[in-house]
């Protein structure tokens, strides 16, 4: 067997040096025997590949070997790159091009996609919320990819995305209804105490605006009052009511304002367990906080539609956020629309969420970031977030000097608006002093509570500056 094996193949290799012998032999005669002139073309004869025309390509002029290859190095990334990208568009009856550059550096695109990839490992390897990180990291790589075009209007995919829904209410709108779906507001109402933690969080949204008063005092950086009201919403940690609130006050600003928010937000197990420890002893972070009381069907039933009437009557501008909120909420609890709440909080919030954040990403280029205001964003959000976190865990302190039932200051924390990530967190920090400490059900109370905080602070600069 072995020896017709080789048999056979000595005859295909044969068979196969037979068949190019016979294309060169063919090729040589083809190119004695071709001529230029029209009349001799009309009459059948070899031909090779310089004399063939195909149907409809006879404007089309030829390419050769030499500017074929030159024209595939200018279109690679790593030319783009180092020469900044180039589109090239010849002229019909001229040899030279037309030539439009893109402004941002290659560098600037490089460390831009290096900043996604960032983003990606952290989601990946550090396991910082990657349903947020990881499409928002590729949506970062995709839309600095020199020549890609994903962000250029009104074809780029990316550009898309963010037209259709992040650079207006309707994706923020949505993200709300998921998350009524799928928050449970009993310990809330089991712990109303808790919604002042929630509450306290806002100070971090309300002191940024001296913060940003004290940034116009640097060269080059300048924000006025509506700018200021929309990059304070930042300390809320909530994406989507940073959108609504920029989109209402600050569109020229929606992009940087939302990289920030849903950054930190992604960011918030970094970011709030050195704060906490900072501001608590160890004392504090063992406290034991009693089971939560039974809540019934008919109380959560009737928490969404009180709270959706008191937007109404209280704060028009803040029912849109609210209203989508108490939607989604009560769909769940009401149980006779499984269907509805279920697709809402899973299927309409995975798409929605995946949407949302490739569309944040995208917003993520050089001429938007590499500027002293974008800057001054980013530094005002962390700082926003900070406080925030510093006046929940400080409120719960304050509270423990009145109550006979102590409060553990770690939930306080999770009165910013991350759900359920800040709640999580603090459970997480509340387990290191004390493995038997379960926090989690506690620290939900002052996290939905700064959900619906946030949407009020925003509500308030809506209602005052938009009126």
């Amino acid at each position: 067997m072995l020896g017709k094996k080789n048999k056979l193949n000595k005859q295909v290799t044969m068979a196969m040096c037979i068949i190019m012998a016979v294309a060169v032999v063919f090729s040589c005669v083809s190119n004695a025997f071709a001529q230029s002139s029209d009349e001799v073309r009309e009459v059948p004869s070899f031909r090779t590949m310089d004399t063939v025309i195909i149907k409809g390509s006879e404007n089309i002029k030829s390419i050769e070997i030499v500017e074929f290859l030159e024209n595939l190095w200018e279109n690679t990334g790593i030319n783009q790159l180092i020469n900044g990208e180039v589109k090239a568009e010849a002229e019909k009856t001229k040899k030279e091009a037309v030539v439009f550059a893109d402004s941002s550096p290659g560098w600037q695109k490089l460390v831009m996609i290096a900043v996604g990839f960032l983003i990606i490992y952290l989601a990946v390897a550090k396991g910082f919320e990657p349903l947020l990180l990881i499409p928002i990291g590729f949506g970062v790589v995709l839309v600095n990819i020199p020549g890609a075009g994903m962000g250029t209007g009104p074809d780029g995919m990316l550009h898309i995305i963010y037209t259709a829904g992040v650079g207006n209410e309707f994706f923020p709108m949505l993200i709300f209804m998921g998350i009524g779906a799928m928050t449970d507001f009993g310990p809330l109402i089991a712990n109303p105490k808790t919604a002042i933690l929630g509450g306290a969080a806002q100070l971090g949204v309300f002191a940024t605006l001296l913060g940003v008063a004290l940034m116009n005092l640097i060269p080059g950086v300048e924000y006025n009052m509506l700018q200021a009201c929309a990059i304070s919403i930042i300390g809320g940690a909530d994406g989507p009511t940073s959108i609504y609130v920029a989109g209402k006050l600050a569109p020229e600003m929606m992009a940087v304002i939302a990289v920030a928010a849903y950054s930190y937000m992604a960011l918030v197990p970094m970011i709030q367990p050195p704060i906490m420890k900072l501001f608590t002893t160890k004392k504090e972070r063992k406290i034991k906080m009693e089971q939560l009381r039974y809540v019934s069907k008919a109380e959560k039933v009737m928490f969404p539609i009180v709270l959706l009437s008191l937007a109404i009557l209280l704060l028009p501008p803040a029912a849109p956020l609210i209203g989508m909120l108490a939607f989604g909420n009560f769909v769940k609890e009401v149980g006779v629309v499984d269907r509805l709440a279920k697709t809402a909080e899973n299927e309409l919030l995975n798409i929605v969420s995946i949407l949302l954040s490739l569309g944040v990403g995208s917003q993520m280029t050089p001429e938007k970031i590499f500027n002293p205001s974008s800057v001054g964003i980013i530094f005002l959000g962390l700082l926003a977030f900070s406080i925030a976190t510093f006046g929940g865990v400080v409120m719960a302190k304050i509270m423990n000097l009145f109550l006979k039932k102590k409060i553990n200051p770690l939930i306080g924390s999770a009165g910013v608006s991350a759900v359920p990530m800040a709640a999580r967190v603090s459970n997480k920090v509340g387990l290191e002093y004390d493995p038997g400490n379960f926090l989690l059900m506690h620290a939900m109370g002052p996290n939905v509570a700064g959900v619906i905080g946030t949407a009020v602070a925003a509500g308030v600069f809506i209602a005052t500056y938009c009126n």
